[in-house]
């Protein structure tokens, strides 16, 4: 009988030891292969980025036996979203479901490891390639940014640094304000993850009245994006409809919610002076931060908003595909031949339910 286990925390893939050299080039060699570590990679990219993989897995398994007499609305929050994201690795992973229920728990295990080292690794690159990236995002246009940015080292990032702590100052704070400026940089003013960087929004602008408005579409996200998903080359090009990097290995053509909220926690991480991507790290509190977007994104209540959101996300990154269509303007030429269009047919066969 599997056991149950902690949830949707971070947690790094660990190997068993194997004494022999060639026994563990073998093992790294078919870990690396594996399509579960190529589709790991994708999947915390663009789904759920802050996982422990095995315990996802073991849980999952146990719940849907749970399932049999309790319904998922009974289970707890954080418990629901869990499972969400279980369905969500299934159904992204045909055969995965029956791989796991007749699998070992030794072999469920190794299967979350697979997933989560590919996803471990796909965070680690993009962190690694930001780093430096990011810096040529920020600088203005044929401007150095002074005093300069170390490209290798982040020790004078963060709120040490005028460019970078302007850009990571709490929405709501006003940087320019001498105090607030000095209570951040001595940590006198902790910053948690809820307090969202004003860099999330667009033209760096917070509207305490609209906090809605340019939430998450801000030019650098969107570079950050474009970066991951459609290739480094891609950002200061204008849109194609064919693309190379990793959004076209894995066949995607629409942004997700999961993948703005893993963009958006990158680019605050690169623009901070942490040196190491860690859950565990009070100074980032990169977890809380990434888990704050995703509680607004997925709220049924915003999802007007999000939609909304979504659709200008689509024309960023993704303007050929249909999630990037424009809804038709109310009051137009089309519209109206659209609306006769659907009266006459309502009219000639009262039976149909009109769009």
């Amino acid at each position: 009988m599997l056991s149950s286990s902690p949830t949707l925390m971070v947690t790094e893939s660990t190997t068993p030891s194997i004494p022999s050299k060639r026994g563990s080039f073998i093992l790294s060699l078919s870990c690396t292969s594996d399509p579960l570590v190529s589709h790991g990679r994708h999947f915390g990219r663009t789904v759920f980025a802050l996982c422990n993989y095995p315990s996802l897995l073991t849980n999952g398994i146990l719940r849907l036996e749970q399932m049999e007499d309790v319904p998922l609305e009974e289970f707890s929050a954080d418990k629901r979203r869990e499972h969400r994201v279980f369905e969500q690795l299934l159904e992204s992973y045909p055969g995965l479901l029956e791989r796991l229920k007749n699998g070992s728990e030794e072999e469920i295990l190794h299967v979350g490891e697979l997933i989560g080292k590919g996803a471990a690794g796909a965070r680690g690159d993009d962190t690694k390639t930001m780093k430096s990236a990011v810096l040529d995002w920020i600088a203005l246009k044929g401007e150095a940014i002074r005093p300069p940015l170390h490209r290798n080292s982040k020790i004078d990032r963060g709120f040490n640094h005028e460019l970078t702590g302007s850009l990571l100052c709490p929405a709501g704070l006003d940087w320019n304000n001498p105090q607030t400026k000095d209570n951040l940089r001595s940590g006198e003013l902790l910053v948690c993850g809820d307090q969202w960087p004003v860099f999330l929004y667009a033209h760096h602008t917070y509207d305490a009245e609209d906090p809605w408005c340019g939430l998450l579409r801000s030019r650098l996200l969107v570079c950050a994006y474009k970066h991951v998903f459609t290739s480094p080359s891609s950002v200061d090009r204008e849109p194609k409809a064919t693309r190379s990097g990793n959004a076209r290995l894995h066949g995607m053509n629409s942004v997700t919610v999961a993948s703005m909220a893993y963009i958006a926690t990158q680019v605050r991480f690169a623009l901070s002076s942490s040196s190491v991507f860690s859950r565990t790290d009070m100074a980032t509190d990169s977890e809380t931060f990434y888990h704050s977007l995703l509680d607004l994104l997925e709220d049924p209540d915003e999802s007007k908003e999000v939609d909304e959101l979504l659709v200008w996300w689509n024309r960023q990154v993704f303007p050929t595909s249909a999630a990037a269509k424009r809804p038709i303007t109310a009051n137009s030429a089309l519209s109206k031949i659209q609306q006769k269009r659907s009266a006459l047919k309502q009219t000639s066969n009262p039976n149909v339910i009109p769009p």
